[in-house]
């Protein structure tokens, strides 16, 4: 954990973070475009599970897999699901680095605040987890068990909640960066 965080600390570099921020964005901006909407053609509307933040369940898991039919499913395992088996490394390590680079923008940070810089971590883990689960019930399908369902529902919710936990902490470290800018602004105004 300690090594994270000296990790995390050495990070100094705008362009490094802007750097992994756009690769990052390129890859969500190829699933939102490309691969999750080739798969939803099958779908006949129904929301993918890795599109379902507050989870589901074997009914809905069995309702879409069917609705998907085996070129559906296909579609999903083979294109949407290894795209999004890089996107969770790239939105980890993107989106830490990036609150940390704001975080050390802060006077007198204390460094146990660098620790939120897990969640976006945190949330990635859950996406593989989510992602494996995924697999596994598309290749069980159509003997999915309530149990690979349930436990695939909780890394999706994990998944869905540390992501919103860390852009509501990002929000908030950058609305503190933004009062504190104009602050030193007025002052230097004033003078």
């Amino acid at each position: 954990m300690e090594k994270f965080i000296k990790q995390l600390k050495k990070q100094q570099s705008g362009k490094k973070v802007l750097v992994l921020f756009l690769l990052t964005n390129i890859v969500y901006a190829y699933m939102l475009l490309v691969s999750i909407p080739a798969t939803m053609e099958f779908s006949n509307g129904l929301q993918l599970l890795d599109m379902m933040p507050a989870g589901y369940d074997l009914e809905y898991v069995n309702t879409l897999f069917e609705t998907l039919g085996n070129t559906g499913r296909q579609i999903y395992l083979t294109k949407q699901i290894p795209v999004d088996m890089i996107y969770p490394l790239l939105f980890g390590i993107a989106y830490a680095a990036i609150l940390a680079y704001f975080l050390k923008k802060l006077p007198k940070l204390n460094h146990y605040y660098l620790y939120l810089c897990l969640l976006p971590i945190i949330a990635c883990i859950a996406d593989y987890i989510e992602n494996i689960g995924i697999i596994t019930m598309l290749n069980a399908y159509p003997t999915v068990t309530e149990t690979s369902v349930h436990t695939t529902s909780i890394f999706s919710i994990i998944k869905s909640s540390t992501t919103s936990i860390y852009f509501i902490v990002l929000i908030v470290v950058l609305i503190i960066l933004g009062f504190r800018r104009l602050k030193s602004g007025s002052k230097n105004f004033q003078q």
